[in-house]
This record gives structure tokens, sequence and C-alpha cells, in this order.
């Protein structure tokens, strides 16, 4: 920057040696200190694009030269996941040739390339983009264009970096060639006939369950196959499923995940069945199969897709439930020394359930599962590989696998079984009595039994052991809000109740019981949904009742405590009293409660003047003597703001603020910004000036009479976007307390202005407050699409000087511009360049205001496709 920048207003930043990763918006802001207080000022914003240099040439060949080198350089290094792709926009798709890091991705490639183009393999590291193009037409004549792709700071960029104009002029006579043309065509078409009639790119769709013996996969064809003719199936990633040549099948070239899963019919080339079976289908099985048919110079004869979906059982149960089965059954012959194994989906495939040797490995078992699976009697010999799961919660909702393997660990069968576990929910008021959260059970518990319930974050509700509570184990938040019936073994209802509930307590609880060892016996989940009262009211009403009520009779020394989510107190009332030296000072003076508390209950709060700051939770809350709750309830309090919208240009606006309640004579009135800087003030009959802000001065005007009939609106004169923002009406009696208070959002919209190139000229209007301060500077910036100074006037006079080369005489303001506060610029022989976002700021050392307007001039549309812009940050060399 310039050593004197804040002497001479000139903050243009200069930024050198660009790259790319220097693209982005960049902000300029200046701050300072007035009345003792700090100012911040977004002066403008403004966005940099580094382009890249593109060039054109032009390149001429014959058709039929072997082939044609379309150059590109670019160096890639400071762009992620680079690509290139080389287009023809007049073709449709328009995608020539693309590269990646990975390799070529032509799946987008129009077909007229197919197989002629190529790049080298180290492009996008070297920098070298070119693109070799064989077999030339005269169609391949055209504008190529060579583009950049990837990603810079993290935002995707598209670089047009060379447009290269090809011209393929004909070598031999155009009916020889269009003869030729016929002949191959020809040719083609019959070769097309012979070997192609039943090419069927069609997908066939297969569906079967998990645990299926088999499935096959169709294929089939009535064109007789050579002998020597190969069969490729492949999966979706182009893996080998199973390949067939030469009367027999190839093991060695199958992948080998699919090995011993595959089998197809022998003598396959009569009568031509190449369907595959694919052996006890898994999950992951679900893929897209190509049957592929090669002749002798490995020339595809015939192809198919058929697209498998295999199924997932699915199993659905409440949570705690005594158990829940996960099915798995085969009427296949197992060997007696197959290994059954039963796994999770959780990270590392825990072991569920392991069966070998003719009994069970509890050794191999997880111990999350300890004692909770079983299987059935002989499963080998039965076939019923089913899992039953003891006790199942809401952390065994997860995909489960049976697998079984043979002595050498090869797969026999697989299945995979999906278990979603419910949680019973529950849903309640806030503020009502209580809750229960139900858990009951038909199985006999021991004695000894412990129960626990605790919330998510495994905090302690209740615990219950040996007959009785324990209260010593429960966490503070729930002390004195449970409870449980007694003789919890019969009927075995382990039910919760949880008093005085509030939207703090909406969670999942777990009910666990655990025998005398630790050992889990039983769990369920209830999910509880507390429901707040919700309350709306317009800002600048008089007051909003915040409801509260409860049937129970409350002590007479009861304490009533209203607050907000941030703990601030709103009201107490204790021993028949409100108590105002405990109340925060936001809210004094400000709320009341019925008195006679206990009857009939009702302990609703009223708020007087709520205003949007007041836009909270709100909660109510009951103590006893010794500071335990009788009851908690929430409000949820919405106070909407009126919003009002005018024009940028309108002469004024009104702020509406109106009231039905009577006002003293010395009732003071304020009205300011969210800043708190002040735009008005009344008081004792009269207005305030010395206090207003100096950006208001001149700018509001207040009806008199403000008693009657209660009108406290404010007219603000000449309004600009700048005044976008909400501002507050407060009135105060004679010690300083609120009576009340109003918000309104005013929303200006930005000037815009239109007219046609070749016009004379254009006006970009801004009219204020007139006899402005003699040493106030009137500034016009165009600050989009770049930051340029379009006129200054200071010091009584127009400084040409400091006006950017484009607006050179262009340029004109009003005479006596401050003194009749016309400060509207006269823009002359409008161009299309001219076309952007345009400010106008008047500043002294106490005043500040601006407009901003939008100016489109419409023209014909220039080819800008030229290289690099030069234009630096805030380039104008002078303000």
């Amino acid at each position: 920057m310039k050593t004197d920048a804040l002497k001479t207003g000139d903050l243009s930043l200069n930024l050198t040696k660009l790259h790319l990763s220097d693209s982005g918006s960049y902000t300029c802001t200046v701050r300072w200190f007035r009345m003792g207080r700090q100012r911040e000022l977004r002066v403008t914003d403004i966005q940099l694009q580094v382009k890249v240099s593109q060039h054109a040439s032009a390149v001429e060949v014959y058709d039929w030269d072997p082939f044609v080198l379309l150059p590109c350089n670019f160096l890639t290094d400071e762009l992620d996941k680079p690509s290139v792709v080389w287009s023809r926009y007049d073709l449709n798709p328009s995608t020539v040739h693309q590269r990646q890091q990975e390799g070529d991705e032509l799946k987008d490639q129009n077909q007229l390339y197919s197989s002629r183009t190529s790049m080298k393999t180290d492009a996008l590291e070297t920098g070298d983009l070119s693109l070799n193009l064989t077999k030339l037409h005269l169609s391949d004549s055209g504008s190529y264009t060579c583009t950049v792709r990837g990603f810079s700071r993290g935002l995707k960029k598209e670089l047009r970096v060379m447009d290269v104009q090809l011209q393929v002029k004909e070598r031999f006579p155009s009916w020889a060639k269009a003869l030729l043309v016929l002949l191959v065509l020809g040719l083609l078409v019959g070769a097309l006939l012979v070997h192609f009639r039943q090419y069927f790119m069609s997908v066939y769709q297969v569906e079967v369950d998990s645990g299926a013996e088999s499935v096959q996969l169709p294929c089939k064809t009535t064109v007789h196959l050579p002998k020597d003719a190969k069969v490729e199936w492949r999966d979706g990633d182009n893996r080998k499923v199973h390949v067939y040549q030469n009367g027999s099948d190839q093991p060695e070239e199958q992948y080998s995940n699919y090995s011993g899963q595959t089998k197809m019919k022998r003598n396959l080339l009569k009568p031509g069945d190449l369907s595959l079976t694919l052996k006890f289908p898994r999950e992951r099985d679900s893929n897209t199969y190509t049957c592929t048919i090669y002749n002798r110079e490995r020339r595809s004869l015939m192809k198919k897709q058929v697209e498998l979906k295999v199924k997932v059982y699915q199993v659905e149960v409440d949570s705690g439930a005594e158990s829940v089965q996960l099915p798995c059954k085969t009427t296949v012959h197992l060997p007696k020394d197959a290994k059954v194994e039963w796994r999770d989906r959780y990270i590392i495939n825990r072991k569920v359930h392991v069966y070998e040797n003719g009994s069970d490995q509890p050794e191999q078992q997880d111990q999350v599962y300890k004692d909770r699976t079983e299987v059935k009697k002989d499963p080998l010999k039965t076939g019923d590989l089913s899992l039953t799961l003891i006790n199942p919660t809401y952390r065994d909702t997860d995909i489960y696998t049976c697998t079984v393997y043979n002595r050498k660990e090869h797969i026999l069968m697989e299945k995979h079984v999906e278990l979603q576990v419910k949680v019973h929910q529950v849903e309640v008021d806030s503020g009502a009595e209580s809750v229960q959260l139900p858990c009951k059970t038909t199985v006999h518990l021991p004695e000894d039994a412990k129960v626990v319930w605790r919330d998510r974050d495994y905090w302690k509700l209740h615990v219950y052991q040996n007959g009785s509570d324990q209260p010593e184990e429960q966490d503070s938040d729930y002390r004195g809000r449970t409870e449980m019936k007694r003789n919890l073994q019969e009927p075995g209802d382990l039910s919760l109740t949880l008093k005085y509930p509030t939207d703090w307590d909406s969670k999942t609880f777990i009910c666990t019981v655990y025998n005398r060892e630790g050992d889990i016996l039983m769990e369920k989940q209830v999910e509880l949904k507390v429901k707040v009262h919700q309350v709306e009211v317009d800002s600048g009403a008089e007051s909003v009742q915040l409801p509260c009520k409860t049937t129970v009779h409350l002590p007479e020394d009861a304490k009533v405590v209203w607050r907000d989510r941030d703990y601030w107190k709103l009201h107490v009332y204790q021993n028949g009293s409100d108590q105002p030296e405990e109340q925060d000072s936001d809210y004094r003076g400000r709320t009341e409660m019925k008195r006679n508390l206990q009857e009939p209950g009702d302990l609703s709060l009223t708020l007087k003047y709520p205003t949007d700051w007041d836009s909270k939770t709100f909660i109510c809350t009951v103590y006893n003597r010794e500071g335990d709750i009788l009851m908690e309830k929430q409000v949820e309090l919405k106070v909407k703001v009126h919003q009002v919208e005018v024009d940028s240009g309108a002469e004024s606006v009104q702020l509406p603020c109106k009231t039905t309640v009577h006002l003293p004579e010395d009732a003071k009135v304020v009205w300011r910004d969210r800043d708190y800087w002040k735009l008005h003030v009344y008081q004792n009959g009269s207005d305030q000036p010395e206090e207003q802000d100096s950006d208001y001065r001149g700018r509001t005007e207040m009806k008199r009479n403000l008693q009657e009939p209660g009108d406290l609106s404010l007219t603000l004169k000449y309004p600009t976007d700048w005044d976008s923002k909400t501002f507050i009406c407060t009135v105060y009696n004679r010690e300083g307390d609120i009576l009340m208070e109003k918000q309104v959002e005013l929303k200006v919209k930005v000037y815009q202005v239109e007219v046609e190139e070749g016009a004379e000229s254009v006006q970009l209007p801004f009219r204020t407050t007139p006899d402005l301060p003699e040493d106030a500077t009137v500034r016009w910036v165009c600050y989009e699409p770049s930051y340029r100074t379009v006129h200054l006037y200071k010091d009584r006079s127009d400084q040409p000087d400091k006006q950017h080369q484009d607006y050179k005489d262009r340029t004109e303001m009003k005479k006596d511009l401050l003194k009749t506060g016309d400060l509207s610029l006269t823009l002359k022989h409008p161009k299309e360049t001219d076309t952007g976002k345009y400010r106008c700021i008047v500043y002294n050392k106490d005043m500040w205001r601006e407009k901003r307007v939008k100016l489109k001039v419409k023209g014909n549309i220039r080819n800008r496709s030229s290289s690099t812009d030069p234009t630096p940050l805030m380039a104008d060399q002078s303000v």
C-alpha cells in the first residue's frame, strides 16, 4: 500500500506474483474512534479472479494424414485433483477427450472420436496437454478448446487454456472418397449383420434372497458359436467371475472371491446356453454382470448384461423383548466338520456366535454377546442355523452374517439378516406433573436383581436393589424426581415415574436389570420427547403472558423462580411477595405475577414490552423450603419484529410505533439503532437534537403531542441501503424505567438504473439533507466489478486529477451540492463497460452517509475471451 494511504484516502492494495490460489473475495475495512467509541466501516468487497492466459492457434492438415497434434501447455501443480478436457462445442456431446490423474476418462466422449484420440500418460505432471488425433476426416475441421479443471482452496475451478482451429483439407476427389465410404459401410453393415444380430445390451434384472442356495444369471443365444470361442463373465468392477475356453473352465483366471462359487453347463456351444450359476449369493454380490463371447482373434461376438440384486432379510423387534430370532436355514447337506459363524457389521465384524466340532465355542465370542446367544441342537444336521439373540437393545441394530465354512475354510454358504430394534417413544408436555417411562417383563427376576435406569450419557436416574431405592447412587439432576413401584418381581413392572419433565429430559433412557454377578438379564430403551409450550407476540405489544399452571397443592413457603435459558432471573416470588432484589436488571419493572399463588395454582408470568431480545425459552421452577424442585415448566417465546421495506431514493419512510397506553407528560422517547446510535430523542415536549447521532441529524421527524393519540412513529428522510437495520423505540419515565419498547426492521432496496448504450447521459441519484458541512467530501466510486474512483468533490470543488481515467471528462455533479443535498452524479455517454455497482459517500470528521446504486448499460455483446486481466485490486492510482 502507499505510505500516505490514510492521508490521501488511497487504500488500494498492490498484489504481485499472482497465483491461481489468489482468486477469492477481498474486503477493505476502515476502523476509527469517535466520541470514545470504536467504529468500523466495511468500505468495499472485491472479487479477484486470476485467469489463465488464453491463446488461440490454427492448424492445417490433409484428410487421411496419419495424425495431427493439437497444442496446449499449462502447469497444473497449483490445483488439486486436476483434469483436462478437449471439447468441440458445436457437437453433442462436446467432449473429444478427457484425462484425469488416474488416466483417460472417455465415458462422455463423442463417438466420432472413439479410438482416435490420445494424450501423454504424464500430461498432468509435465503440463504438456496436447491432443493427438488420428485417422483424420474433413468433419474433424472445427474449433477445439483445451480446458483445465480442478480445485483451489476447496473451490472448484475451470480454466479455458487454449482454442485451436483445425482445418482438415481434402486431398482426394469427393466422388472417389464417397465411393470408398460406401464400400466400407457396406462391408461393415454386412459384418454387423452376421456377427452382431444377437447383440443385445439391455440389462436383464434378477432378484434373490440372501441365503438362497444359488441364483442363475441368464445368457442365451441361438447363433452357432465357433468351437474355439471364449466365454468371460465379469462383474461391475471388471473382475473375472468365470472363464470358459477350449471345452473347460479356466479357474486360474477367476478372481479369488468367486472361487468355488460359480458353475456353467458343459457343451456351452450347443444348445447355446451360457448362463452362470452363482452359489450362495451374498449381499456384496449385488452387482451388474457381463457375459462376453470372443473369437480366436479376441473380437467380441456377443455381449449381455445381467443386474443381480441380493435382498437382505429384515427382522424388527421392540426394545425390551426377551429375545429375537435371526433366521438362517438351508436344504443343502452340510459336512459334520463344518464351522458356523455369526458376525455383526460393527467396525471389526465382531463374532456373535461360533459353532464348531458339534458344540458352541463361547471363548471365540465377543464379550458384548456373552450369554446372550443360542443356536438349536444339531444345526448342521437339521440345516437350521438360526440364531436367538437374548435381550435385544438399540445397540444391536445391525446387519448380521451367518457363514458356513468347510474344513479348508472355504465358504459353503452365507446369509445376511438385518435387525432393527425399535425404541418405545413417549411424548409429554413440559409442565406435566409426571410422565411414566414403561418397562415390563414376563420373565421371573431373582430377588437380589439390581435395576438401573440411566440416560444416554450414563447418568443414573434411579437405582433399585435389595428391595429398596438407592438414592446415593442417583445423579443429582434426577434426585427427588423419580419413583418406582415396590415388589418389582411381581408382576414384573419396572416402569419409572419421572416428575416435572422439561425439554432437557428429551432423550433416550435405558432400564437395565443385572443379576448378582453383574450380568445383564434384560434391557429396554424408552425415548422421551418433552414438548415446550410456544407463545408468539408482536414486538411493541404492551405485554405477553407466559403460562404456568398446576393442579398440585403447593406449600405456603414455596419459592417460585422464573428464569431464562442463560439463568438470568426474570422474577422471584417467595413468602407471599415478589423479591425484586433477586431479579436481573434487564427484567426489572417488566414482570408481574398474580397473588395467592397456591390457589388456584396459576404461576403465569406477565412480561411487559416484549422485544425480539426476549425471543427465548423461559423456565418456571417451584422449590420447597429445602430447595428441592416441586415442579418445573418451560415456555418458548417468539417476538415478531415489524418489517418495513422502501426503495432507495424515496424521500422518506415511516417507522411505526403506536400505543394505547396513556404516557406521562414528562416521558422520554428514544429511537436508536442496533448499535445504540441515537436517531431521535423527544423529551419535555420537544426534540433534543444535541443527543442525536450526527449520521441522523436533520433526517428525522416526530409528531407533536405524543401522548395523544399515542403515535410515536418516526419519519426517516432520504433512506439509503446503509439504513437497512433494526431500530428500537423506547419510552422511559422520569426515573428511567422503561414504559414500553418496540422494534422495527427497515430494509432499503438498492436503487437500480438501466440505460441503453449510446444515450447522452444517465443519472445516478442521491439526495440527502440540505446544508451539509462545508468541509464535507463527496466521493462516487465503482466498487464492482473493479474498484475505481468515478468522481471526487473535496474542498468545495471537483478533483478531476483524482478520477480514474475511464471516467475522464464524463462526470458532472450539480452546483451548490452541499447546500441543496443533491449529490446525484451525471455520467455522460454511458458504455456497456460502465455496468456495475456504484457507491456515493459523503463524510467529514463528524458525519458519514452513503448510498449504493446499480447501473446496467445495455449494449451489444462483445468478445472478451482474451488474455490475462492485468487489473490489480483497487487499481486506480489516485483517489
